[in-house]
């Protein structure tokens, strides 16, 4: 199949990384686990960028922090 075969609906939008991590298969994959509240201090400039991110930067922060932590394991 290539690009030119699926057919885009204008009705739902393109997924994200952050919705493909809270998707869940009945088979084969885990959920993925709660999340808990934490405060966190980060430096003023860091938290500035990722706020100009836009909306899901907590999302993104967290994926960031996940990817480090699957890398070191």
């Amino acid at each position: 199949m290539t690009d030119a075969d699926i057919v885009r609906d204008d009705d739902s939008p393109e997924w994200t990384p952050e919705m493909f991590a809270r998707a869940i298969v009945k088979q084969g994959l885990k959920p993925v686990p709660r999340k808990a509240m934490l405060s966190l201090r980060v430096d003023a400039d860091v938290l500035a960028w990722f706020r100009a991110q836009g909306e899901g930067y907590q999302t993104r922060m967290n994926a960031l922090l996940r990817a480090y932590m699957e890398a070191n394991l």
